[in-house]
């Protein structure tokens, strides 16, 4: 498939870029402004109670970070509950986290779907029973097995986007991939140039998260320019902008036994 980037020598390209980037700031400082301080951090309500369902149970969130980073990104987090368990552990990598216990990685026993420092998650998958019973183990290898425990960087990455995208990209049984302004998503395993798609759906072409390329079913066609990524969505048809995420069909997994 040849791709044709020459729309990269126009003037008015980078124009748009620029309106976009703007446009989206604007946007975010609006839908973020809060004090960290004194924000929610209860539950949203989207998680079934583990006295409710007693089957296995995987969730992937994303919230609006906080301070001037809510305004550019979303954080995403891993919830799982394995079968008959009474609680849900989540996965996650907290830059503060680092600083002050040198792990970026937390990994405990919480609520699943806590609003981020006042901002509600969004539910970007879920997978329950023996699929999720399959998934399980994958997950806690990977977070394990993380290349980047003592190392955090908020842009390009590896982040805590960067940490759930790595997830997803090596668990077959999740077959999404995180919204276009999770910045980091683009960072691939152990910062390799090529891999598959989050969606396992198709291929990525990435330097470090600063540029690259997304092509598969589930992805469509992104471009990755500095972190920020362009893109379309054919198969659930949506654009895809930096900073303000999908316009149009809300994204949903592939279905895949």
């Amino acid at each position: 498939m040849k791709i044709n980037l020459c729309f990269l020598k126009n003037k008015t390209f980078y124009k748009y870029l620029l309106g976009v980037f703007l446009t989206g700031l604007i946007i975010s400082m609006i839908l973020t402004h809060r004090d960290w301080r004194t924000a929610r951090r209860d539950s949203a309500g989207i998680a079934p109670a583990p006295s409710e369902v007693s089957e296995a149970v995987v969730q992937v969130y994303a919230a609006r970070t906080i301070n001037w980073r809510g305004y550019l990104s979303v954080h995403s987090w891993i919830a799982t509950k394995e079968k008959d368990a009474d609680y849900y552990v989540t996965y996650q990598v907290m830059g503060w986290n680092l600083y002050f216990s040198g792990n970026a990685v937390v990994v405990k026993q919480d609520i699943p779907d806590r609003y981020w420092y006042g901002s509600k998650p969004e539910l970007i998958e879920e997978i329950r029973g023996e699929k999720a019973e399959r998934a399980i183990p994958k997950i806690i290898k990977y977070v394990n097995d993380y290349p980047y425990k003592t190392y955090y960087n908020v842009w390009p990455g590896p982040n805590s986007n960067s940490f759930i995208a790595n997830i997803i990209r090596n668990t077959p049984e999740l077959t999404v991939e995180l919204p276009p302004h999770a910045i980091g998503k683009d960072w691939i395993n152990k910062g390799d140039f090529f891999g598959n798609s989050e969606s396992g759906s198709g291929y990525q072409l990435s330097l470090w998260g600063l540029f690259g390329i997304t092509i598969g079913k589930a992805e469509g066609i992104e471009v990755n320019l500095l972190g920020m990524t362009f893109g379309i969505d054919f198969y659930r048809p949506a654009l895809k902008l930096p900073f303000i995420g999908r316009i149009g069909i809300k994204d949903s997994p592939l279905n895949k036994k």
